[in-house]
C-alpha cells in the first residue's frame, strides 16, 4: 500500500512524498517533461533564497521525470561556504536514493555551476545538466572552465545551457543591484 505524507521544502512550500517506498522521502511532483517547467521550479527556489538574503540560485534533481530534491543557496543560513544549491540537492538525492552515484538523474540549476559543484557532479556521476544563465566570473561548465566535458575525466556530462537564461540572469542582476 502506498501512503503519502508531506514534506517541507526549503522554500517553505509543502510537497507530497511517498512513505512506503525504499526511498522513503522521495518528493513527488506532477510529471514534467518540459525543461522550462523544471527550470521554473528552480527559479522559485532561487527567489526564496533571495528573500532569505542568500544569493538567488536554485537547483533541483530530477529522476524519472519527478523532482527528487530541490533547494536554493544556503551558504549564509548554514554558515557553510559549500552550501550551494547544487551541493544541497546532490547530497539529498544521494541520501534518498541510498547511493552516492546518481545515475539516471538530471540536475537543473539557475546559474552555470562553479568548479566545486561541477566536481561534485562528476563524483556523483550525474549524467545530465540543464542550467539557465552563464557565469562569466566563475562558471566551470563553459565560461571559465570546461570541467564537465574534460577529456581526461572518467565521466562526462550532457549539457543543456540557456534554459530560461534571461529570467535566471534578471533575478541575479536585480538581487545584486539592490545591494549596491
Amino acid at each position: 500500500m502506498l501512503r503519502i505524507g508531506m514534506r517541507l521544502r526549503a522554500s517553505g512550500n509543502r510537497c507530497p512524498v511517498l512513505t512506503s517506498l525504499p526511498y522513503a522521502h522521495v518528493i513527488l511532483s506532477r510529471r514534467v517533461e518540459n525543461e522550462t517547467q523544471f527550470m521554473q521550479l528552480a527559479l522559485e527556489e532561487a527567489a526564496a533564497a533571495a528573500a532569505a538574503g542568500e544569493v538567488p540560485i536554485g537547483a533541483l534533481i530530477v529522476y524519472d521525470s519527478k523532482v527528487l530534491a530541490i533547494s536554493g543557496n544556503r551558504t549564509i543560513r548554514d554558515c557553510d561556504p559549500t552550501a550551494h544549491a547544487e551541493i544541497i540537492v546532490i547530497r539529498e538525492a544521494a541520501r534518498l536514493l541510498g547511493n552516492y552515484r546518481l545515475a539516471g538523474t538530471t540536475l537543473y540549476v539557475t546559474l552555470e555551476p562553479c568548479s566545486m559543484c561541477a566536481g561534485a557532479m562528476i563524483q556523483a556521476r550525474i549524467p545530465r545538466l540543464a542550467y539557465g544563465a552563464d557565469d562569466p566570473k566563475g562558471g566551470a561548465v563553459r565560461s571559465c572552465f570546461e570541467v564537465l566535458t574534460h577529456d581526461k575525466l572518467n565521466h562526462q556530462v550532457e549539457i543543456v545551457s540557456g534554459v530560461l537564461a534571461s529570467e535566471c540572469a534578471s533575478l541575479l542582476q536585480a538581487f545584486f543591484a539592490a545591494r549596491r
